[in-house]
């Protein structure tokens, strides 16, 4: 296994009512104690050193275990649906990445399809070292984001894979958030029962993720939102207590973060999964989360599983080096919408996180601009420095300005430093409105 470094982990199981059990590790000279419980249970938390291994751990009492190959680094849960279960066996291109993907800093904790309408207290899994097997077998997202922690931060990487395709982020959340909450209860009442995935509320944190909240972990990478499209107007909402509820149950406010959904030509109205990246957007209004954009990661836009899963992970992990681990890395930052000004006709749109200025990589066919009629046509486009001037003849005077608002649409606007701007609407109205694709 990998614990978390510089931690105090728990260490729990179960035995005889009043059995006396003692805990030694190859880094440490102390002896722990516990009793077990009436509920036969035992559990006790110790310290963990610096990154470093391999060490053991015994556990005596009536019978003794030794576990063996315990390294000390950083240990990440990688969840959500079917983006983040995306292994290399769906047909990646990755064949070169599996043969030398043997690293034995890098551990797998595959968590299995599992559901439960009650917190469980145990998984069915068990801890693997990364070889090529299991890493076709594991999150795509998940290793290479965990395969450039171990190599920029020098130190073994932990990552628990929790995830299932299909699912809501519901399932995920435990079902009293979700029933106890009016606007989120209505919401839940119009997922469609699925058969080859829960979508009942509490299903798959019961089973797949209360299960493992005794263990110490450094942060969560999550990559979910496609099941929720037809909800985007309650998903913040729901998001938000689904993070509340993991960080609760871990009692520790760890770093969350996120990829947010890709375009795909199949959601229905061609606007629809838009008000999803943005509702996952407003998520980032929570401390210690964080985004990356997967809108220029797309090979297919009619697949809803792109397959560039190897770049998807490695701007998670460039987020959480400098977010999480302080590394100077300013080529993260998603440059955002900040504000608009009219101008004879024409308006002006200005970024942060632009500084250095724009770059488009090929026509900005992807801006529409409306009047107070709120039809939207597709607009011209002038980069100016850190702005985009945005007008059309067709809207002489012109009130709002959307960009990549469509499902299919992809991002092609950068800042300088090579990341994408996220998609935005300068307008609030309501999620009905519609572009015009004439």
């Amino acid at each position: 296994m990998v614990l978390q470094q510089k931690a105090t982990v728990t260490l729990w199981g179960w035995c005889d009512p009043q059995e006396k059990v003692k805990i030694r590790s190859s880094w440490d000279t102390t002896t722990y104690r516990t009793t077990g419980s009436w509920a036969a249970k035992w559990s006790i938390q110790i310290p963990t050193p610096a990154a470093g291994g391999p060490y053991t751990i015994s556990i005596e009492g009536n019978n003794s275990i030794v576990l063996e190959d315990v390294m000390i680094g950083e240990v990440w849960v990688c969840s959500g649906q079917s983006n983040m279960e995306m292994n290399v066996n769906w047909g990646l291109p990755y064949q070169d990445e599996v043969a030398k993907a043997t690293n034995t800093r890098i551990h797998f904790f595959q968590v299995p399809k599992t559901t439960s309408g009650y917190p469980q207290e145990d998984v069915k899994a068990k801890w693997v070292v990364c070889n090529p097997e299991d890493m076709k077998n594991f999150s795509a997202a998940g290793y290479f984001f965990g395969k450039k922690l171990e190599e920029r931060l020098d130190v073994p990487i932990g990552l628990i894979s929790s995830n299932w395709g299909g699912t809501p982020a519901e399932t995920w959340t435990p079902a009293e958030l979700v029933e106890n909450d009016t606007t989120l209860k209505s919401a839940a009442t119009k997922l469609k029962v699925a058969n080859g995935w829960p979508v009942t509320p509490g299903f798959a944190y019961n089973a797949m993720i209360y299960p493992i909240t005794n263990y110490a972990i450094a942060g969560t990478i999550w990559y979910q939102g496609e099941s929720n499209v037809g909800t985007a107007d309650s998903y913040t909402r729901l998001f938000t207590t689904m993070i509340g509820s993991w960080r609760k149950a871990w009692q520790k406010d760890f770093p969350f973060y996120f990829a947010q959904i890709a375009p795909f030509a199949g959601y229905g109205d061609n606007s629809s999964s838009a008000f999803l990246r943005e509702a996952q957007t407003k998520t980032l209004a929570l401390q210690k989360t964080g985004m990356v954009l997967t809108g220029d990661l797309v090979d297919n836009v009619n697949d809803i599983h792109p397959k560039m899963k190897k770049e998807v992970g490695e701007r998670l992990a460039d987020l959480v080096l400098a977010e999480t681990y302080g590394q100077n890395n300013m080529d993260y930052k998603i440059p955002m919408y900040k504000d608009m000004k009219i101008e004879k006709g024409k308006i002006r749109v200005s970024f942060n996180n632009a500084e250095k200025g724009l770059v488009s990589k090929g026509p900005l066919t992807t801006f529409y601009i409306a009047g107070e009629d709120r039809n939207f046509v597709p607009a011209n486009v002038k980069i100016e420095g850190s702005s985009v001037l945005v007008w059309s003849k067709n809207v002489p005077q012109p009130v709002a300005v959307r960009y990549g608002f469509q499902n299919s649409q992809l991002l092609n606007l950068y800042n300088k430093e090579g990341v994408p701007v996220n998609l935005f609407r300068t307008d609030d109205w309501p999620v009905q409105v519609s572009l015009n694709k004439k």
